[in-house]
């Protein structure tokens, strides 16, 4: 069997952005599609913050740096935090991956940019006014692509694994 060919395959961390707003109805579609996410014993512990104003994402990119700071050149920014549960990171994690997506299929670039564990996470949640309770689970740089990498993926051959190893 070949590996098989589905619309999000194009996917990729976008690091390089083109000048230009995006429309704020794309980042509310991301945010919807994050929150659709599969979540356990359905908490839905994920809160969002959107920045856009440059000067915020400016300082945000200098909160996260080196991570993070190709952060200042992006359009928005999506922070994903979620309340302190049992399955927080997993839940915030999904939640990320379909705003990733989303954004791809709208044609936008996008960057996972770490969050949880991170030494800069209660300077984040402090920068953007997040409640005590709240962990940081990863920010998302989103813009215009301007590079389209293309990293060798797996193969399907390569990486999956029937009944056993």
């Amino acid at each position: 069997m070949s590996d098989p060919k589905f619309i999000f395959t194009g996917r990729r961390s976008i690091r390089k952005y083109k000048q230009g707003d995006i429309p704020r109805t794309l980042l509310e579609e991301a945010v919807w599609a994050a929150s659709q996410a599969p979540t356990a014993r359905n908490v839905q512990p994920w809160e969002f913050v959107v920045v856009t104003q440059g000067p915020r994402l400016k300082e945000l990119s200098t909160i996260v740096s080196p991570n993070g700071a190709f952060l200042e050149f992006a359009s928005a920014c999506i922070v994903v935090f979620c309340h302190d549960t049992k399955y927080y990171l997993e839940d915030g994690s999904a939640a990320t991956t379909q705003a990733l997506l989303s954004l791809s299929m709208a044609g936008l670039g996008a960057c996972w940019i770490a969050g949880d564990k991170k030494e800069y996470a209660e300077k984040v949640k402090m920068f953007l006014g997040g409640a005590a309770d709240l962990k940081l689970v990863s920010l998302i740089a989103v813009g215009r692509p301007a590079e389209a990498p293309a990293p060798q993926k797996r193969g399907l051959k390569e990486l999956i694994h029937w009944e056993k190893f």
